[in-house]
Protein backbone atom coordinates (compact mmCIF):
# COMPACT_ATOMS: atom_id res chain seq x y z
CA UNK A 1 0.00 0.00 0.00
CA UNK A 2 1.58 3.49 -1.10
CA UNK A 3 1.93 6.47 1.61
CA UNK A 4 -0.71 7.81 -0.85
CA UNK A 5 -2.91 5.12 -0.29
CA UNK A 6 -3.23 5.06 3.79
CA UNK A 7 -5.81 6.81 5.35
CA UNK A 8 -3.68 8.03 8.56
CA UNK A 9 -0.08 7.94 9.41
CA UNK A 10 1.28 4.99 11.29
CA UNK A 11 3.50 1.77 11.71
CA UNK A 12 2.08 -1.38 9.24
CA UNK A 13 2.08 -4.61 10.01
CA UNK A 14 1.68 -7.42 8.15
CA UNK A 15 1.05 -11.04 9.62
CA UNK A 16 0.77 -14.13 6.67
CA UNK A 17 -1.22 -16.89 7.91
CA UNK A 18 -1.60 -19.86 6.36
CA UNK A 19 -5.26 -20.48 7.03
CA UNK A 20 -8.13 -17.93 6.61
CA UNK A 21 -9.81 -18.84 9.97
CA UNK A 22 -7.10 -17.90 12.03
CA UNK A 23 -5.96 -14.58 9.83
CA UNK A 24 -10.18 -13.85 10.49
CA UNK A 25 -9.37 -14.24 14.98
CA UNK A 26 -6.23 -12.48 15.24
CA UNK A 27 -8.15 -9.65 13.46
CA UNK A 28 -10.94 -9.90 15.46
CA UNK A 29 -8.78 -10.22 18.56
CA UNK A 30 -6.91 -7.24 17.41
CA UNK A 31 -10.01 -4.89 16.99
CA UNK A 32 -10.86 -5.75 20.02
CA UNK A 33 -7.61 -4.52 21.23
CA UNK A 34 -8.84 -1.09 19.70
CA UNK A 35 -6.76 -1.28 16.92
CA UNK A 36 -8.74 0.79 14.14
CA UNK A 37 -7.18 -0.27 10.61
CA UNK A 38 -7.47 -4.26 10.84
CA UNK A 39 -8.46 -6.45 8.16
CA UNK A 40 -7.79 -9.87 6.57
CA UNK A 41 -6.73 -10.25 2.90
CA UNK A 42 -5.47 -12.72 0.49
CA UNK A 43 -1.47 -12.80 -0.48
CA UNK A 44 0.25 -14.55 -2.90
CA UNK A 45 3.18 -15.86 -0.57
CA UNK A 46 6.94 -15.83 -1.48
CA UNK A 47 9.12 -18.29 -0.05
CA UNK A 48 10.50 -17.39 2.84
CA UNK A 49 13.76 -19.37 2.67
CA UNK A 50 14.30 -18.75 -1.01
CA UNK A 51 12.70 -15.38 -1.31
CA UNK A 52 11.16 -16.77 -4.10
CA UNK A 53 7.35 -16.54 -5.44
CA UNK A 54 5.99 -19.58 -4.45
CA UNK A 55 2.54 -18.83 -6.07
CA UNK A 56 0.66 -20.11 -2.53
CA UNK A 57 -1.88 -17.82 -1.46
CA UNK A 58 -2.25 -17.14 2.09
CA UNK A 59 -3.92 -15.05 4.38
CA UNK A 60 -2.71 -11.81 6.01
CA UNK A 61 -3.90 -9.73 8.81
CA UNK A 62 -2.71 -6.05 8.03
CA UNK A 63 -2.61 -3.39 10.75
CA UNK A 64 -2.01 0.12 10.53
CA UNK A 65 -2.05 1.44 14.05
CA UNK A 66 -2.20 4.99 13.90
CA UNK A 67 -1.53 5.10 18.03
CA UNK A 68 2.39 4.92 17.60
CA UNK A 69 4.61 7.17 15.50
CA UNK A 70 5.61 5.23 11.72
CA UNK A 71 9.33 5.06 12.46
CA UNK A 72 11.26 2.33 13.90
CA UNK A 73 13.51 1.85 16.63
CA UNK A 74 11.21 3.23 19.68
CA UNK A 75 10.24 0.37 22.58
CA UNK A 76 6.33 0.22 22.05
CA UNK A 77 7.10 -0.12 18.41
CA UNK A 78 9.68 -2.79 18.72
CA UNK A 79 7.43 -4.40 21.17
CA UNK A 80 4.57 -4.43 19.10
CA UNK A 81 6.82 -6.10 16.09
CA UNK A 82 7.77 -8.70 18.20
CA UNK A 83 4.52 -9.56 19.49
CA UNK A 84 3.20 -10.00 15.48
CA UNK A 85 6.54 -12.32 14.94
CA UNK A 86 5.77 -14.39 18.09
CA UNK A 87 1.97 -14.80 16.82
CA UNK A 88 2.92 -15.55 13.35
CA UNK A 89 5.38 -17.90 13.98
CA UNK A 90 2.57 -19.60 16.73
CA UNK A 91 0.43 -20.34 13.82
CA UNK A 92 2.86 -21.40 11.19
CA UNK A 93 2.87 -17.98 9.30
CA UNK A 94 5.95 -15.26 9.50
CA UNK A 95 5.71 -11.94 9.42
CA UNK A 96 6.24 -9.13 6.67
CA UNK A 97 6.50 -5.47 7.95
CA UNK A 98 5.50 -3.32 4.85
CA UNK A 99 8.38 -0.94 3.94
CA UNK A 100 10.92 -2.73 6.59
CA UNK A 101 14.66 -2.05 4.90
CA UNK A 102 15.51 -5.02 7.88
CA UNK A 103 15.50 -8.57 6.19
CA UNK A 104 12.62 -11.10 7.23
CA UNK A 105 12.85 -12.73 10.59
CA UNK A 106 13.37 -16.76 10.07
Amino acid sequence: MSTAERPHQGSEHLIILPERDVAEELAEELREEGFEHVRVVREAARNQEHGEDDREVEWAVYVLDTRLPDTMGGGAYEGLRERFIAVAEEHDGWYDEPGDPRPPQP
